[in-house]
């Protein structure tokens, strides 16, 4: 593993942080100094457990968005 890619899975940026970027990113807005500032501190690893955990609440919502839309009869 290189050096740059170990230094950034030590940085110290918490969960939830991270949770606040991946969310921003999903709604796709974001302040340059917020992005700089999340590149700089949150974990990288902590990015690809948020973003997989985010894309299937996201999944999950939409099924179930979709079944109370064909259930309550809207859609025929």
């Amino acid at each position: 593993m290189s050096d740059d890619l170990r230094d950034a899975a030590q940085r110290k940026g918490s969960f939830w942080q991270t949770l606040k970027a991946v969310a921003w990113s999903f709604f796709g807005v974001r302040k340059a100094s917020g992005y700089a500032q999340d590149v700089a501190q949150i974990n990288p690893v902590h990015v690809i457990v948020a973003g997989v955990l985010a894309a299937v609440f996201f999944v999950v919502g939409l099924i179930l968005l979709v079944g109370w839309v064909i259930d309550s009869g809207v859609a025929q």
